[in-house]
């Protein structure tokens, strides 16, 4: 089999030409866009407190490798110790605060 090697060009019209008929087929087998949005609701908040216990036990793995990470940093003396710190213990607050600020958002 061989492989081609090299940019490949991409024709705007033909581009939009398969666009345009993606969206009619897409159009012609849509029926009822109410129903499966609803389904498509009902489903995604079914999920949404498991996603939320996901997200929050996530952050606790990130803050004990974080933890193990600036614990070996600081006994080696390293100079950037506070920096990564920082950055361990951030990325764990930003995991909390977006999983209860998407929960309040949605209202789930």
């Amino acid at each position: 089999m061989k492989m081609c090697k090299g940019n490949f060009k991409v024709n705007r019209k033909e581009l939009v030409v398969t666009m345009a008929l993606i969206l009619a087929g897409v159009a012609v087998k849509a029926q009822d866009g109410n129903a499966g949005i609803n389904a498509a609701t009902t489903q995604v908040k079914s999920y949404f407190s498991s996603g939320t216990s996901l997200m929050y036990a996530i952050g606790a793995i990130v803050g004990l490798i974080g933890a193990v990470k600036v614990y070996n940093k600081w006994n080696h003396g390293e100079p950037d110790t506070g920096r990564v710190a920082a950055a361990w213990f951030g990325s764990c607050i930003f995991l909390v605060i977006v999983a209860t600020v998407l929960q309040s958002f949605f209202g789930v």
